[in-house]
């Protein structure tokens, strides 16, 4: 395989017009020569998508059923690339994100898979993982930033997360795509076990990075408090069938029954959780795990070739990056500056030092700039001194290249 891959972008959204739009404003600054964007959505989400400027360059595919599997799976159908990548509409990548994902593609692999930051923008939520048969996952210690090619052994799979993954269409379709079944939660753990199953070899790429928020839905408050865990309770039934021996699917199911029980009352004694709906939230897990009894698990059937031409995105490759940088009281003329950037078609960074030691944050703006806010003193590692004097060119100058293999 010669050069970059030719790769379809996967966005599910469901009730989440605005995430969306600051998904697509990301993905808008991709430096990767040869994608397309295809975003899976309901009614709000498909209107979003057609306001935008680019929307002459969106496959946009109507999908309104609460199945992340089954949405994916149609985004699958209309995929024309060699890989195709999946991204939460609550994400957004690094401009270079599919440039680290996709390069592993050039050797002999199936799937890869990146890292994902959290709110804060800087900590990671997930690095590299296995998962074992019960579905558990277990970090992995990966030194340094170059991806490695990993096989799975025994009964253990590579995790990769559905938020940041990329696969090759045709091994993906020939396993039948996403399990249906999994209407949320486990889905692509699920198909990571079939990778390994099958025997085949997953690639994890630390500089492959996307922001996650956790965004508010139907099954969690904005502050990440469950409202519903009969989806997470189906699919747990659901996975322990597939891939768990019978004679430990019981125990497993306790266990992992006592891990959402222990997570429950963490948000009970955080507050915004009371003990009637700690008990109300324990019953809509029971009531999914009988349901994920009854739920189909036959094999997926394999899923054609798309019948959609490729529909390339113009791409930012080359684009230049801006650097502004200032106190927060500049706030105003700094972020009007760099939008217009932005508007040029240039990749814009902002730096908003205040003389203090606060801890950093990283997000991007509503008008696409990446927007690096906290004290001149502070953390931006949370591994970091607490407090670390510098001057304020020294300090734009060392996240300059903190961030520099991500963002170019």
């Amino acid at each position: 395989m010669t050069g970059p891959v030719s790769v379809s972008v996967v966005i599910v959204s469901r009730d989440r017009p605005a995430a969306l739009k600051r998904c697509l404003t990301g993905i808008a600054q991709l430096d990767y020569p040869d994608f397309e964007v295809i975003v899976v959505g309901c009614p709000a989400g498909i209107a979003a998508a057609r306001a935008r400027p680019d929307a002459e360059h969106l496959k946009l595919v109507a999908f309104d059923a609460p199945n992340i599997s089954a949405a994916r799976n149609a985004g699958l159908r209309v995929a024309a690339g060699e890989v195709v990548a999946f991204i939460d509409d609550d994400a957004v990548p690094e401009p270079l994100w599919l440039r680290h994902l996709c390069a592993p593609f050039a050797g002999d692999i199936a799937a890869a898979g990146g890292y994902v930051l959290g709110r804060n923008g800087i900590s990671f939520q997930w690095r590299a993982r296995s998962v074992d048969r019960l579905g558990v996952a277990q970090d992995m210690e990966l030194p340094g930033e170059a991806p490695r090619v990993l096989q799975p052994t025994g009964d253990r799979a590579i995790k990769t997360e559905g938020t940041n993954m990329a696969l090759r269409r045709a091994v993906l379709a020939a396993l039948g795509g996403f399990d249906p079944a999994f209407h949320f939660y486990l889905d692509e753990t699920d198909l990571n076990m079939r990778l390994a199953g099958a025997g085949l070899a997953t690639a994890l790429v630390p500089l492959a990075q996307v922001h996650h928020g956790f965004a508010e839905s139907s099954r969690r408050a904005p502050d990440r408090t469950p409202r519903d865990l009969f989806q997470i309770g189906a699919s747990q039934r659901v996975f322990l069938r597939k891939h768990c021996p019978p004679s430990q699917q019981d125990e497993a199911r306790r266990a992992f029954r006592a891990a959402q029980r222990r997570r429950l009352l963490g948000y009970m004694q955080r507050g915004p959780l009371d003990p009637p709906g700690l008990l109300r939230l324990m019953r809509s897990l029971d009531r999914g795990g009988a349901e994920g009894l009854r739920r189909d698990v036959a094999r997926p059937q394999a899923i054609p070739c798309a019948q959609a031409p490729f529909l390339p995105y113009p791409s930012t490759e080359g684009a230049q990056r801006a650097c502004f940088t200032g106190r927060p009281w500049q706030a105003r003329t700094l972020r009007r500056r760099a939008a217009e950037a932005v508007a040029r078609g240039q990749v814009a960074t902002l730096f908003l030092l205040s003389p203090t030691a606060l801890y950093h944050r990283v997000s991007l703006t509503e008008t696409g700039v990446w927007e690096h806010r906290g004290g001149l003193f502070g953390r931006s590692l949370r591994s970091g001194p607490l407090v670390r004097p510098r001057r304020f060119r020294r300090r734009v100058a060392a996240e300059l290249a903190r961030i520099a293999a991500v963002r170019g």
